[in-house]
């Protein structure tokens, strides 16, 4: 048997595969196999099919997860743009960086989908709710203390209440850089 069939057998135990050495062509035999030591059992083809119905249905994601607290006005000056006002977005759906996104100062005028995933007290998220917020400042050194250190991000007290209950200090988010 060639390294060909041999590795075909490997990647799918349904299928035996020879190399037809003069034509260098592939035959697949899937019902009767010609391979020595190739089971033709259909033992596992349930367990085929369920990893195919799964992988379908979890897709994968490209967020990340973390945590966001909330601050308060005075939201300037900034560590992005100082006192121009002109970097908050009309919606007031913005947010500062934690230090783990800061980047040092790369992170200013990036803008991330954010979601609340859960909380220390349940029913504090708003189910399905997915914000874009901008990043105008960074969390460590805003005017304004965020409501708990160290988190990912620390949203504007309008981006905050669009996600989760405004009486938490925190939760725990899912979000995207888009």
């Amino acid at each position: 048997m060639s390294n060909y069939a041999m590795y075909a057998m490997f990647i799918d135990p349904y299928i035996a595969c020879t190399l037809d050495q003069p034509s260098g062509s592939i035959h697949l035999l899937a019902e009767h196999s010609t391979c020595p030591g190739m089971s033709t059992s259909p033992s596992s083809l349930p367990w085929l099919f369920l990893f195919l119905f799964l992988s379908a249905l979890f897709r994968s994601s490209q967020a990340d997860v973390g945590s966001a607290a909330h601050y308060s006005p005075p939201y300037l000056p900034t560590a992005c743009r100082g006192s121009d006002p002109s970097q908050f977005p009309s919606s007031n759906l913005f947010g500062s960086a934690g230090e783990g996104i800061w980047d040092n100062g790369a992170a200013c005028g990036r803008q991330y989908l954010v979601r609340c995933i859960s909380a220390p007290v349940l029913g504090t998220c708003v189910p399905g709710k997915t914000i874009q917020i901008r990043i105008v400042d960074r969390a460590l050194s805003s005017v304004s203390r965020p409501s708990r250190k160290d988190t990912t991000m620390a949203l504007s007290t309008t981006a905050f209440a669009a996600i989760a209950n405004s009486s938490a200090k925190f939760v725990n988010i899912e979000f995207q850089q888009v």
